[in-house]
C-alpha cells in the first residue's frame, strides 16, 4: 500500500486562501498588486544598494541582502498563489511542492540571520563608533551573510528531504495555498514524530538564538542612548535603528503567532491569514518602511532620479 501510494502520488491539490468563487478576481487583484509593489521595492533596493556609492556600509550591505531575501520567499509563494486564482484546479506537482518548501524554508531562515546580524550592526555602530570600521569590515559582513546562506539552506534541505521521503496517503489536498510544512504533516501516513521534533527544534533554535541577538543588542544600545548627554545625539541614535527595529517587531511578532502557540489552538484558516502577513505583506512593507523613515535612501532616491532624468533630457 505505501509503494502503491508513493507511485501514484504525483500532484498536490492546493485548496488556496478562499473557495468562494465571487471573491477570486478581487483578492487576483489585490494579491498582484501586493506582490508587484513587493517586487519593485525590493529589487529598488538591491539596485539603489548596489549603484550608490554612499550606500556602500554594512548597514546597507545588509539591507541589500534583506530585500534579497524579501523577494525570494515572496516570489516562491506569490506567482504560484496568483496562478491558482485563475484556474479552475489549484495543483501543485509533487516535485514543484518541495521545491517550492525547501526555498520557502531557506529565505524565512535566512531572514532571521540577516535581521539579527543587522540589529548586531547597529549596535557596534551606537557602541563602538570608532571600531565601527574595524569589526564590521568588509570580510565579516561577508563571512556573516556566507553562513547564513549555508546554514539556512542546509536546514531547508533537511526538513524537505525528511518530509518528502515518507510516506503520503493517497489523499493530496493541501489546505494551504502553497507547500507548507504544517499541512502537510497531515497528509503523511508514517510516523511524524522524527520530523515533527526537527521542526520544532529548528525553529525553537532559529527564533530563540536570533531573537536573543536583536533582544542583547537593542537593549545596550538602549544603555548606551540614555547614557547620552545630547538629545540631538539621542534623537540620531534612535533614527538609526528606528526601521530596523519596526522590521523586527512585525517580523517576529507574526513568526511567534504562527510557531509558538500550542498544537492545539492551530487553526488552518488563521495559520493562513498569518501566512498571507509574512509571506506577502512584510516583503512588501519593508522596502516602503527603509525608504519612508531613512534619509540615506531618499537621498540616493533622488540621485538616482537626477541621473536618469540628466540622461534622458
Amino acid at each position: 500500500m505505501d509503494k502503491y501510494n508513493l507511485t501514484i502520488l504525483q500532484e498536490f491539490i492546493l485548496l488556496g486562501i478562499t473557495g468562494r468563487p465571487e471573491l477570486q478576481a478581487p483578492l487576483f487583484v489585490l494579491f498582484l498588486l501586493i506582490y508587484m509593489t513587493s517586487l519593485v521595492g525590493n529589487l529598488g533596493l538591491v539596485i539603489l544598494t548596489k549603484m550608490d556609492a554612499k550606500l556602500h556600509t554594512p548597514m546597507y550591505f545588509f539591507l541589500r541582502h534583506l530585500a534579497l531575501t524579501d523577494l525570494g520567499y515572496s516570489t516562491a509563494v506569490g506567482p504560484k498563489m496568483l496562478v491558482n486564482f485563475v484556474t479552475d484546479q489549484n495543483t501543485i506537482p509533487y516535485h514543484l511542492c518541495a521545491t517550492q518548501m525547501a526555498v520557502f524554508i531557506m529565505f524565512i531562515i535566512n531572514e532571521l540571520f540577516i535581521l539579527s546580524a543587522m540589529s548586531y550592526d547597529r549596535y557596534v555602530a551606537i557602541c563602538n563608533p570608532l571600531l565601527y570600521t574595524v569589526i564590521m569590515s568588509q570580510r565579516v559582513c561577508l563571512v556573516i551573510v556566507g553562513i547564513s546562506y549555508l546554514y539556512s539552506t542546509c536546514v531547508s534541505l533537511l526538513i524537505t528531504i525528511k518530509l518528502f521521503n515518507l510516506t503520503f496517503c493517497g489523499f493530496n489536498v493541501v489546505n494551504h495555498f502553497y507547500c507548507d510544512n504544517f499541512p502537510l504533516l497531515t497528509l503523511l501516513c508514517s510516523d511524524t514524530y522524527e520530523i515533527e521534533y526537527l521542526i520544532m527544534i529548528f525553529s525553537a533554535f532559529n527564533l530563540a538564538f536570533t531573537l536573543s541577538i536583536v533582544f542583547v543588542s537593542y537593549s545596550l544600545i538602549l544603555i548606551a542612548i540614555l547614557r547620552m548627554n545630547s538629545a540631538q545625539g539621542r534623537h540620531k541614535a534612535f533614527s538609526t535603528c528606528g526601521s530596523h527595529l519596526t522590521v523586527v517587531t512585525v517580523f517576529y511578532g507574526t513568526l511567534i503567532f504562527m510557531y509558538v502557540k500550542p498544537k492545539s489552538s492551530h487553526s488552518f484558516d488563521t495559520d493562513k491569514m498569518a501566512s498571507i502577513f509574512y509571506t506577502l505583506i512584510i516583503p512588501m512593507l519593508n522596502p516602503l518602511i527603509y525608504s519612508l523613515r531613512n534619509k540615506d535612501v531618499k537621498y540616493a532616491l533622488q540621485r538616482m532620479w537626477k541621473k536618469i532624468y540628466s540622461a534622458f533630457s
